[in-house]
């Protein structure tokens, strides 16, 4: 098999999780929640091949060619060489395989497809491995790359075997909320590129579309206006810096145990980030309720945001505003400390692209910063941090 080019389908987004193009005999395993758009977001890349000039084989075991041809229709797919097929039978598409030669194989999905080798109902264990692994054999043999469409388990893990995983060359996940817009395609293996990168995407009604610039989409419509409780942090999903706002409310316990309700945000994280401030800067948490939420609904692990949860905290608690136009990051350690955190330049590049005029950062970063036109303030703890913003 020849890895020297690859097929760009024109969706930036998709193709920057793949690993920037999909290479001929490449096997890849996408899953995600019931209706969040994977059955959307392969078609439309379907689509997006076809228009290549590259010969498509869709074949869909769970909805009706009626329903497909629906769905394309919303999608405004036109599908000039995508042959779609309704079948849950290895045998027929193998037969099908072997007498057409397809660039591109989509099977939606394979929980769905059986072998009459094997007794046991489509989707267990059984029939899963040994479905997948005829259908990667011929798509390794016919140097054609294979989709594979999962079912998740409660976990949101995709479903079936562990073994499934292993045998695919690309693992990737459709995540998001259904009670927001976005969604996020994250690759959890890839042997042909980095599983750093995500993909953005918008759901509206004409399918998904991609996000060109997602700091917009998850800062608040009013983040330039003075509020308290509120901060805006970057983060960093592979090479890509976000400009996120985080949220918080700070009011009496009124009902005996204090509560911690955090959105987006481990709640572990935030127990042991109220205790860091109760225990080093003295401020009263335990007799406080506490809640957080990062706009947009984003779901954040990244310890960089420690400072900017803590500060909003803070600004809720003393309903003191933060100046709007200030960039807030870095991971903050059990005595307080202020940590450095990696890509800071990019973070700060982006700051300086949405029109912030100042940066609070790890003092650590800041000797490492060559080139900025942006104020930067460099903090070693977290008591400097809220004197620095908030007296």
């Amino acid at each position: 098999m020849s890895q020297s080019f690859g097929y760009k389908s024109g969706i930036d987004e998709f193709d920057r999780v793949l690993g920037g193009h999909l290479l001929p005999g490449m096997t890849i395993l996408i899953g995600g929640e019931p209706g969040i758009g994977k059955s959307t977001l392969i078609l439309q890349a379907a689509e997006a091949y076809s228009k290549l000039g590259l010969q498509v084989l869709y074949v869909t075991g769970e909805e009706s060619l009626t329903q497909l041809k629906l769905r394309s229709n919303r999608l405004q797919v036109v599908g000039e060489n995508v042959t779609a097929i309704n079948t849950t039978s290895l045998e027929e598409i193998n037969s099908l395989i072997s007498k057409e030669r397809y660039q591109v194989i989509i099977v939606d999905s394979i929980q769905t497809i059986s072998s009459t080798m094997l007794d046991s109902p489509p989707g267990t264990v059984g029939q899963i491995r040994e479905v997948a692994h005829q259908l990667i054999l011929s798509a390794k043999a016919n140097d054609t790359a294979l989709f594979l469409i999962g079912h998740v388990t409660k976990d949101g893990v995709v479903a079936g075997p562990k073994l499934l995983e292993h045998m695919v060359d690309t693992v990737i996940y459709f995540e998001g909320d259904h009670t927001h817009l976005y969604r996020m395609l994250r690759a959890n293996k890839n042997r042909f590129g980095s599983v750093a990168e995500i993909g953005l995407f918008e759901m509206r009604q004409e399918g998904l579309v991609e996000v060109s610039n997602p700091s917009s989409l998850f800062l608040s419509e009013k983040y330039q206006e003075q509020r308290s409780g509120a901060v805006v942090t970057a983060l960093c999903e592979g090479s890509r810096p976000i400009l996120v706002e985080i949220q918080a409310l700070v009011t009496s316990a009124n009902y005996g145990t204090a509560q911690r309700v955090a959105t987006g945000i481990e709640n572990k994280r935030l127990a042991l980030l109220l205790a860091i401030l109760e225990k080093r800067c003295g401020y009263p948490m335990g007799t406080n309720d506490v809640f957080v939420n990062p706009a947009g609904g984003l779901k954040i692990a990244e310890p960089s945001v420690d400072l900017a949860l803590l500060l909003s905290i803070v600004s809720s608690l003393l309903n003191k505003p933060i100046d709007p136009y200030t960039l807030v990051f870095g991971e903050v350690g059990l005595s307080g400390e202020v940590r450095g955190v990696s890509l800071a330049d990019r973070r700060i590049n982006e700051a300086e692209k949405m029109g912030f005029k100042k940066v609070l950062l790890p003092k650590s970063n800041i000797s490492k910063i060559t080139d900025s036109k942006i104020e930067l303030v460099g903090v070693e703890n977290l008591q400097t941090a809220i004197e620095s913003l908030l007296n």
